[in-house]
């Protein structure tokens, strides 16, 4: 079964940054042909969608994490990043990597938590 381990998380002062990681280990040509995004779930929230990745490299964020966040990806590594800069406390929340356009996208990893705080 196909997993993903998410890394990188920690405690951070407001206007910290991190880098998060996402290692698939699904086979690196099957992970370069789909879409990645990043997810997040705070404390009593739904999961939502922060940031996605394409095949060809284009990005897109949502509006609460845009210009403050970078997605990437190393397909030989079957792994993506997120460079979170400019950390605020309504960033605190578990986040999570996920295929988006596969229909046979494994399961949630265990995320990595991410809390912002003074």
């Amino acid at each position: 079964q196909v997993q993903l381990v998410e890394s990188g998380g920690g405690l951070v002062q407001p206007g910290g940054s991190l880098r998060l990681s996402c290692v698939s280990s699904v086979s690196k040509i099957i992970f370069s042909f789909y879409t990645m995004g990043w997810y997040r779930q705070a404390p009593d929230k739904q999961r939502e969608l922060v940031a996605s990745i394409t095949s060809d490299g284009s990005t897109n964020y949502a509006d609460a994490v845009k210009g403050r966040f970078t997605i990437s990806r190393d397909n030989a590594k079957s792994t993506v990043y997120l460079q979170a800069n400019s950390l605020e406390p309504e960033d605190t929340a578990v986040y999570y990597c996920n295929f988006i356009d596969w229909s046979r996208r494994p399961p949630w990893g265990q995320g990595t938590r991410v809390t912002v705080s003074s």
